[in-house]
């Protein structure tokens, strides 16, 4: 939920993002004014911005604090180094708060692959060595393939069975299991 800061006119406040405070210089007309000056002069109203971009107040305040934090390490306490700094400010709130979203875009898309199906121990210690050979080698066919098979040898089904149960001709079943039963007994052999 966005709490929602009473401004008399939105658009007059954000024309008001823009504009200089009046007490932000440094004393002398033309000097950047300090750092430290300039966050408590600046802050409230970054917060703000940050605030109607990313939609939450806590990344709200986040983004602006690190954005203070970025000019500080690169042009230190003074801001001799800076043109505009309220400009830079601005331009740093905007930048940061679309990185944020981007942030939270990818996050939000992330689908968390399904967990693999793992046999369980005493089904592995059951089986012998050459089931656990011959379930390796059906893995290596494709699904059809181990449908097939499957529905033949294991379901016990004709041809003609399978054929309706997957929903294919009568010779795509004979010749898929043609096929797959070429490729077990290669795999099985070279084993």
């Amino acid at each position: 939920m966005i709490s929602v800061v009473p401004f008399p006119s939105l658009f007059a406040w954000l024309r008001g993002l823009s504009a200089r405070p009046r007490n932000a210089g440094s004393g002398t007309s033309g000097s950047p004014p300090a750092i430290n000056e300039l966050y408590h002069s600046r802050r409230l109203s970054l917060v703000r911005l940050a605030v109607l971009m990313v939609d939450d107040l806590h990344t709200a305040e986040d983004v602006v604090q690190d954005v203070f934090a970025a000019l500080y390490r690169r042009h230190g306490p003074d801001l001799r180094g800076v043109a505009d700094p309220h400009a830079y400010l601005i331009t740093g709130v905007t930048n940061a708060a679309r990185s944020a979203l981007r942030r939270r875009r990818t996050a939000r898309a992330y689908v968390a692959p399904e967990p693999g199906t793992i046999p369980a121990a005493e089904d592995e210690a059951l089986l012998g060595e050459s089931d656990r050979e011959m379930l390796r080698a059906l893995r290596g066919l494709t699904a059809r393939q181990r449908q097939v098979l499957v529905l033949r040898y294991w379901s016990d089904l004709s041809e003609e069975e399978i054929a309706d149960t997957l929903r294919v001709s009568r010779g795509t079943v004979k010749s898929t299991a043609h096929r797959a039963l070429a490729i077990l007994r290669d795999r099985m052999g070279e084993r």
